[in-house]
């Protein structure tokens, strides 16, 4: 819909501004139908944006107009009510990554914030947002990321020197062929294929030192099952083909299901009576779900399977050893 024709250049330009920014290119004679202004007049104006340092750049061919580039610098932006909250709420999530930009995203908030209306800032200040953060998980280094992504995006085979606690840093780099990077409960990974063990792998971000330059580029493979996030869930839970726990059995609680259920995880909770519960879940070990069972805290019967009662027994003869004398 065209403007007003009375409305001032100043709010003209902001209107142009903002139409230059929401598309790739726009043909002179429909900016001008939109704006209610001449082919002219949007010349004119076109050159006021340029004096500002927006980087607008002429499109030649038979309709013409014009293209908003990138620049040498970053020019002021405008952002419509929708993304300046977007834009508020993500960069307040932003301390949550890992990624070593909190204090730049504090920045960056303070200065978005203050240039809110204040109906849009009272929408963002309701927001509370907590970072639970990762004790004293490490950070990744922004540059690191940033170079991960790189290769990543340009499909190149990474050389890398990486960390393992309780191990010497390897001699020889790594290589790895870059498909994913991603973060998961505050952590990044890269997830890759490697050419000398021709399997896929998956790496902690903070434990890698890129080497430069980068390998040759690779055709890219689709990660096992399709779905990056899906093969994640399957590595982590120490699985090699489905989503689902290695180990998995099933136990009545001396509890009511509204203590358990807090607690389950993705385990099946089901109420056998006020104060009993039927709990359904897995881990990655027989060891490991016992232990996770026990930390209920109550009486425990174990339904099955019989890996599950084993595991119990042995974590109770660890347990009395444990509760014995100590040995000098």
């Amino acid at each position: 819909m065209p403007i007003a024709p009375s409305t001032t250049t100043s709010s003209r330009l902001l209107s142009l501004l903002s139409m230059l920014q929401a598309r790739r290119d726009w043909p002179g004679g429909l900016l001008a139908e939109r704006l209610g202004v001449s082919e002219r007049t949007v010349r004119r104006d076109v050159d006021r944006l340029r004096e500002l340092g927006y980087p607008v750049q002429a499109v030649k061919g038979p309709d013409g107009g014009y293209r908003l580039e990138a620049g040498s610098q970053m020019p002021p932006l405008l952002f419509d009510e929708e993304q300046a909250v977007a834009l508020a709420v993500a960069l307040r999530i932003a301390v949550g990554t890992g990624a070593g930009i909190e204090e730049a995203a504090a920045r960056a908030l303070a200065t978005v914030r203050q240039v809110l209306p204040s109906r849009l800032r009272h929408r963002v200040d309701a927001l509370e947002i907590s970072a639970a953060g990762h004790g004293v998980d490490p950070q990744v280094d922004t540059g690191i990321l940033l170079t991960l992504s790189a290769a990543v995006r340009a499909g190149e085979e990474l050389r890398f020197d990486y960390r393992s606690p309780g191990r010497p840093e390897d001699a020889e780099p790594r290589r790895v062929q870059p498909h994913h990077l991603v973060v998961r409960a505050g952590r990044w990974y890269v997830v890759g294929w490697d050419p000398d063990r021709e399997d896929w792998r998956t790496y902690r971000a903070d434990r890698m030192t890129p080497r430069v330059p980068t390998g040759p580029r690779f055709v890219p493979r689709e990660v096992p099952g399709g779905d990056v996030a899906a093969f994640l869930s399957v590595r982590f839970k120490g699985s090699e083909s489905t989503n689902a726990w290695p180990c998995r059995g099933e136990v009545i609680l001396d509890l009511p299901p509204a203590d358990v259920a807090p607690f389950a995880g993705d385990g099946v909770v089901e109420e056998l009576g006020a104060a009993r519960t039927r709990l359904t879940t897995g881990s990655w070990s027989w060891a490991a779900l016992a232990a996770a069972l026990a930390r209920f805290d109550t009486e425990i019967e174990v339904v099955g399977p019989p890996e599950l009662r084993a595991a119990f027994a042995e974590l109770s003869r660890r347990a009395g050893r444990a509760a014995g004398p100590a040995r000098l």
